[in-house]
């Protein structure tokens, strides 16, 4: 059987592959420990766990949902806009709900691009961008990101470029994976760039509350509800990872454009995972503030880690990840990764399965215990 044309150039995802991997070594006897991925092993608050319990109970809860998601939903989403980032949003017109915010990027791609179309796309950058653009059917056209440049994009190099097919362009801050945090004038510059240009500005931002004392929304800026659509989780700012409960904010007209082909794709949610992520929207500040002081005791351990492998790095980046240029001893983080894995045991990912421009770096994610970074100090200090 012949595959879709759609598939030429996109490969299985990368930690599919490398979990298979692991998993085949630890069935060896290895017990990797895995520094990879971004997964949360932390859990929610209690009352979001209650109130899933509860209403998963009950018998009339059980039924298909509103492609819109459940009006309380969207009515927390509002108020936790409007409480963290100062966006005043319409909960009947402004959200949409999704299956996580990764469906969200595939849907927007799907709802705006054609063949022969192209989208701009970080790199370094969260490769699912990639990924959708091409399943869609058009081109990525790459903008780099420098740690020259503090990671943010290269006006001058953007406005060299041919744009008449660019309809779209990708944007992540706090920035995965380099942890950059937002700021405003690069905000600013996004919301003219694309306002002259007829270009979406897609902005993915999952990531504003892990060790950022100020969440931000690209939405919050004067204008940006013209040409901004906003994606935003409770993966990781709520350790909900595995529920899959995303949002799609942006101008009423974008959201519904993006509801047409959603709604023809997938059923909403189940009801009892959307009261309780409504519920998890309603945790105070000091909920964040505890889940933040654990990652910042990781992250201490992580600077150790990383200290053993002679890399360097920026205490200023966000985020549940640190990034980290390797030594000039390590020919790529492809390299040093695969010694690590092979000598160590431990799983660090290569940064250069987010773009070529990070080849010379890796990355480190904070989801596991102190203990388990302090074993993991003490395997590499065996190899180092």
């Amino acid at each position: 059987m012949k595959l879709a044309n759609r598939l030429e150039g996109i490969g299985e995802y990368y930690f599919s592959q490398k979990l298979r991997e692991i998993d085949g070594m630890n069935k060896a006897g290895a017990a990797v420990i895995n520094l990879g991925i971004g997964s949360p092993d932390l859990p929610p608050h209690p009352d979001v766990i209650k109130v899933l319990q509860e209403e998963s109970a009950r018998p009339n809860v059980h039924a298909y949902q509103s492609y819109k998601g459940s009006p309380v939903l969207r009515q927390a989403i509002a108020a936790w806009y409007q409480r963290w980032y100062g966006v005043q949003l319409n909960a009947d017109t402004q959200i949409l709900p999704l299956i996580g915010s990764k469906e969200g990027i595939m849907h927007i791609c799907m709802t705006y691009l054609n063949e022969g179309d192209a989208a701009l796309v970080p790199n370094p950058g969260y490769p699912t961008y990639r990924s959708a653009v091409k399943l869609a059917g058009a081109d990525c056209i790459d903008y780099e990101l420098t740690e020259a440049n503090e990671w943010q994009p290269d006006w001058q190099a953007l406005e060299s470029m041919d744009l008449t097919k660019v309809k779209l362009m990708w944007v992540n801050y706090p920035q995965m994976p380099t942890g950059q945090v937002p700021q405003r004038e690069v905000f600013e510059k996004l919301i003219d760039f694309g306002k002259r240009h007829d270009i979406l500005i897609c902005h993915d931002n999952p990531y504003s509350f892990i060790l950022n004392e100020r969440p931000e929304s690209l939405l919050a800026l004067p204008g940006a509800d013209e040409v901004v659509l906003e994606l935003n989780s409770l993966s990781k700012s709520h350790n909900m990872a595995g529920w899959r409960v995303g949002m799609l904010c942006g101008a009423a007209d974008r959201i519904n454009e993006v509801l047409r082909f959603k709604s023809n794709m997938d059923s909403g949610m189940y009801l009892p995972l959307q009261l309780a992520a409504a519920k998890a929207l309603e945790v105070d500040s000091s909920w964040y503030d505890s889940v933040n002081e654990t990652y910042k005791q990781r992250r201490e351990r992580a600077y150790e880690l990383l200290d053993l492998l002679s890399c360097r790095y920026d205490k200023q980046q966000v985020g549940m990840f640190l990034w980290a240029a390797i030594p000039a001893t390590a020919a790529d983080g492809y390299a040093l990764s695969d010694r690590i894995l092979q000598q160590a045991h431990v799983f660090i990912t290569p940064g250069g399965i987010f773009g070529t421009a990070g080849n010379g770096y890796i990355r480190v994610s904070l989801c596991s215990t102190e203990a388990t970074f302090a074993q993991a100090i003490e395997r590499v200090k065996a190899i180092v």
